[in-house]
């Protein structure tokens, strides 16, 4: 029997510069990242308690950080094409799911996203 296990970051407020806009355009005030990345789940079902028996997220969180500020984005589909690339510099991450959304949108309200699914032959494609 296989499993797959996900590491999962929701609501993740990023601090980044997207977009293009004119007077009287509503420019979103946040831009929230959810990130799920799919790995061997013998990362996850360990026999002992260590750093060295799981996948260390860490790094990749600090480089989406550096990427998202990294200047200006007219996109969030720019950024997340960079994130899923920085993903796929981890052997231990067999697919990935990004969404990267904006809010308001309009009047004060809504979120507007971008969500990408990048299975396990994409991502090695990108390797």
């Amino acid at each position: 029997m296989s499993s797959l296990s996900t590491v999962e970051m929701t609501n993740l407020e990023i601090k980044t510069d997207i977009g293009t806009y004119k007077t009287g355009d509503v420019v979103p005030s946040a831009h929230i990242l959810d990130l799920f990345l799919v790995i061997d789940s013998r990362l996850v079902l360990i026999e002992q308690d260590g750093m060295d028996y799981v996948f260390d997220y860490d790094p990749l969180i600090a480089e989406i950080d550096a990427l998202a500020q990294d200047g200006h984005y007219e996109t969030q589909e720019r950024l997340i094409t960079r994130i899923v690339g920085a993903s796929a510099k981890y052997q231990e991450i067999q697919a990935v799911e990004v969404c990267l959304r904006k809010t308001p949108v309009l009047r004060g309200s809504g979120d507007l996203g971008v969500r990408i699914k990048v299975d396990a032959a994409a991502l090695d494609a990108m390797r």
